[in-house]
């Protein structure tokens, strides 16, 4: 916001000063029929009260045009102001944000894929006296220039930086509006991309890779469990090579669970010692 203001003073100071010096002096003429005009209202006084007093809204201004000249004082507003009807004529200029859609644009990327993107830009007028006198339709103008700027930034990028990049290209679109739409008095104050659409077989192709990937990851997952799990067998074997008693717990702990999970008959020697002489013969 803080460089938005210093652009703003840099614009405003100097050339609005100029703008005014320019249209200041009138002719005999173009002051002649000024005078003419206010003899008339004068002379129909005070019906002509209601024609000369227009009122301005809290979020518009008022850029008023005295026989093709800019009244000193620039944009009138809000409130009331004071209109001559037979020299005077007013454009009412909103100052609150618009938003509109950037239709969905084909580009050919830097690492040459067929892209679709869309986006929406939201700006607002600050400057009422340029965006009257310097541009014809402030509307169309930013349309078309969010287009092709659009066209021209995803033209530089790859695809991998298009799908995954948005806020930073977001921004980018953002100051390459500002820089170009600043002399009309337009602030485009934000910029978001709404979907970016590849081709039916580019999103089969990468589908498949993000699966082959998912399944390789999953399968070097599996053979380190593995890996754990027989360190974790061997620690315990040696520990109940150690303790013979542990053993015959622990053959007892699998017997129950044995029984538990499966009903069936299960026949164990008693005690659990009994076949040791046999094995060691």
């Amino acid at each position: 916001m803080s460089q938005f203001k210093r652009q703003l003073n840099a614009l405003s100071s100097e050339e609005i000063a100029k703008e005014e010096q320019k249209s200041e002096g009138f002719g005999w003429c173009e002051w002649l029929l000024i005078i003419c005009s206010i003899i008339l209202i004068l002379a129909t006084f005070p019906l002509s009260v209601w024609l000369c007093i227009k009122t301005v809204q809290e979020y518009e201004r008022a850029v008023v045009f005295r026989l093709g000249r800019i009244l000193r004082g620039g944009a009138k507003g809000p409130g009331i102001f004071w209109f001559l009807p037979c020299t005077d004529t007013f454009h009412l200029v909103d100052l609150r944000t618009v938003s509109f859609s950037v239709p969905p644009q084909e580009v050919l990327s830097k690492d040459s894929v067929a892209v679709m993107v869309d986006a929406i830009v939201y700006y607002r007028i600050f400057d009422p006296v340029r965006s009257v006198v310097r541009v014809n339709n402030v509307a169309n103008v930013t349309h078309l220039l969010a287009q092709t700027t659009l066209r021209n930034i995803l033209g530089t990028k790859n695809l991998s930086d298009i799908v995954s990049e948005r806020e930073h290209m977001a921004q980018q679109m953002e100051d390459l509006l500002f820089e170009a739409s600043k002399e009309w008095g337009i602030k485009v104050e934000r910029v978001e991309f709404k979907d970016v659409k590849l081709p039916v077989g580019l999103q089969r192709m990468m589908a498949a890779e993000a699966e082959a990937v998912r399944d390789a990851n999953a399968k070097v997952i599996a053979a380190e469990g593995e890996m754990r799990a027989s360190h974790a067998l061997r620690d315990a074997a040696t520990v109940m090579a150690r303790n013979p008693v542990a053993l015959q717990l622990r053959y007892l702990q699998t017997l129950t669970e044995v029984a538990s999970e499966h009903n069936s008959t299960i026949f164990y020697p008693m005690p659990i010692n009994l076949m040791t002489g046999f094995l060691e013969k």
